[in-house]
């Protein structure tokens, strides 16, 4: 999976360990580390969602075009499809094992 970031903090929060550790806690850190290495790891989406304890889902409302991952409850790591154009299966849903290229948008509370 080719993985590009919103800004260069975001990617320093992603890549670098003590970074993440003295932002988010350890627990949080941990478990942002165990999501990036399932994303670096799978080729399409679709290998991400098959991971039962990402809880991998598109979200809807103001959040459109958005996809979460679990981290620690409130917080999910949420990205954008990267890839041009956005892969659509016929009835014009997203076709998750065509995606390939995602956009770190943050680590966030969602329900808040």
């Amino acid at each position: 999976m080719d993985i590009i970031f919103r800004t260069s903090k975001l990617e320093k929060l992603c890549n670098n360990k003590s970074y993440r550790e003295r932002e988010c806690g350890p627990v949080r850190a941990k478990l942002l580390g165990r999501r990036m290495d399932d994303l670096r790891a799978s080729t399409c989406l679709a290998d991400i969602a098959r991971l039962p304890q990402t809880r991998c889902h598109e979200l809807v409302k103001d959040r459109d075009g958005q996809i979460s991952l679990d981290l620690d409850h409130p917080y999910r790591l949420i990205f954008t499809v990267a890839n041009e154009p956005v892969p659509v299966k016929p009835d014009g849903g997203l076709d998750w094992s065509r995606v390939t290229a995602i956009k770190i948008m943050g680590v966030e509370d969602t329900h808040g």
